[in-house]
């Protein structure tokens, strides 16, 4: 792991693509029944595409409260929400799913990776659950690094038969 890596420090479509796996490999967020017959938004007209859809919301939720924490299902919902396409007429926006979010925030709440505070209104980051996306937010950065280490070493054996 790097030493002294944090969130911000890794791009986020990567981290939230780590994270995901790590969500699902651990099995500590489990799949609603519902997960493949709701659409995330009143915008959309169909459900996601991608199977793992939950898992990327859940680790871009956490990823979310950790940069910006009392963060609420409210201000998730206008984050969320899209564009509203109506046919001839203009686009207006519309908010994404409460019911969606509050359980997705429910359910890293049971994890220990957000928590309420009792004196301020929002989810926060707990300590395990810095602890937890630092160190996947590590272990990002390590890979990135060594692909890099590899392409070199090929350009050398090209170079040497040359």
């Amino acid at each position: 792991m790097a030493q002294g890596c944090t969130v911000k420090d890794v791009p986020a479509a990567v981290f939230i693509a780590e994270m995901a796996e790590h969500f699902k490999k651990s099995g500590k967020i489990e799949l609603p029944g519902w997960h493949d017959l709701v659409k995330t938004s009143v915008a959309k007209e169909l459900s996601p595409d991608n199977p793992d859809w939950y898992y990327v919301r859940a680790a871009s939720i956490a990823r979310k409260v950790y940069l910006r924490g009392g963060t609420g299902v409210g201000a998730f919902t206008k984050v969320y929400g899209g564009r509203f396409r109506r046919g001839a007429r203009k686009n207006h926006f519309r908010k994404s799913c409460k019911g969606l979010l509050r359980h997705i925030l429910q359910q890293l709440e049971e994890i220990d990776i957000l928590s309420k505070r009792a004196d301020k209104e929002g989810r926060w980051i707990t300590q395990n659950g810095q602890r937890e996306l630092d160190t996947i937010a590590g272990q990002c950065v390590v890979e990135r690094a060594a692909p890099i280490q590899e392409d070199d070493d090929e350009e050398d054996i090209d170079d040497a038969e040359e």
